[in-house]
């Protein structure tokens, strides 16, 4: 039974391109003004930037690695790529952030003097730069969990950005100091919620879990409600990339009747209802026993 291969991933080389270069912009901006300014937030985010343009850059790697053609080595390509990219991205948060709550929670014993003026207008330009790139994946993140860790990175710097603002703001207003380690400590716990997330559901696909919008009690329910399937076994569900999922199950058929018409109407409907893009299926007979076919019934 052939397989259509060629699935349409999205072009976002554009959105990918503008972003990384929006982003190392700002933050050799950010980071030159916080230096000069004695703000931690403004360094905080700045270095969170840096770790995004270092995400969009294995992002972008990763799709690009995705449509690449399968070899006699690689016989699923490099679809996973995208994968291991996600994976990556939260694992080097997850340090960022560890980095940078290190130095809050210091400079909230010992705060320094900070130039609020400064911190404002560089963290409003933030705001702009960060909900552009933002906006470039918008269309993507509910498909692709690679483009929607790239979504999520700036949509959170660009709520950081605007929370410095007004740190920015308080500072003027009171003259305390400790608003700006404290808005760093907020910075961690806002990204590092989007963070645990990327970082859970990225493992889960890298370990060949099901993929979380698919739901395997009404494919297990499809599949064993078809005309003269008997029992199903062996059925697993996967994610061969962030876009692409897999499936492979046993059928046992009473009779012949499930051809290779019967099968392709099934690989649709479960394209259709399950967004399983690959689905192998096992047709066997119900009178046939063998551990090679069934090793759920099996006795060891």
């Amino acid at each position: 039974m052939s397989h259509d291969h060629n699935h349409h991933t999205g072009n976002y080389n554009q959105a990918f391109a503008i972003g990384i270069l929006l982003n190392i912009v700002f933050v050799a901006i950010e980071a030159g003004y916080g230096v000069a300014a004695g703000s931690l937030a403004l360094i905080a985010d700045a270095g969170h930037n840096l770790s995004d343009v270092l995400s969009l850059l294995l992002a972008w790697g990763a799709s690009w690695l995705a449509t690449k053609p399968a070899t006699g080595n690689r016989t699923y390509g490099f679809r996973k790529a995208t994968i291991m990219a996600s994976l990556l991205n939260a694992i080097v948060l997850l340090f960022a952030l560890g980095g940078i709550a290190w130095e809050a929670v210091g400079r909230i014993f010992d705060p320094g003097p900070v130039e609020a003026m400064t911190i404002i207008v560089v963290a409003a330009i933030g705001v702009v730069v960060n909900a552009i790139t933002a906006w470039l994946f918008v269309s993507g993140q509910k498909e692709d969990l690679n483009i929607k860790g790239a979504y999520l990175h700036m949509a959170a710097d660009a709520g950081v950005s605007l929370g410095v603002v007004v740190a920015g703001f308080f500072v003027m207003l009171t003259g305390w100091q400790m608003i700006d380690p404290l808005i760093s400590i907020f910075i961690v716990a806002v990204i590092l919620v989007g963070t645990w997330s990327l970082l859970r559901d990225s493992l889960n696909l890298a370990l060949d879990s099901v993929p979380k919008d698919v739901d395997m009690e009404k494919v297990k329910n499809y599949l064993a409600g078809l005309e003269h399937v008997e029992q199903i076994h062996d059925l697993h569900v996967w994610a061969l990339s962030t876009t692409e999922v897999a499936l492979s199950v046993h059928l046992v058929t009473t009779d012949d009747a499930l051809g290779n018409n019967s099968l392709s109407r099934v690989q649709q409907k479960l394209h259709e209802h399950f967004g399983i893009d690959h689905s192998t299926i096992q047709i066997e007979k119900q009178d046939i026993e063998s551990c090679m076919l069934n090793r759920d019934n099996c006795k060891s």
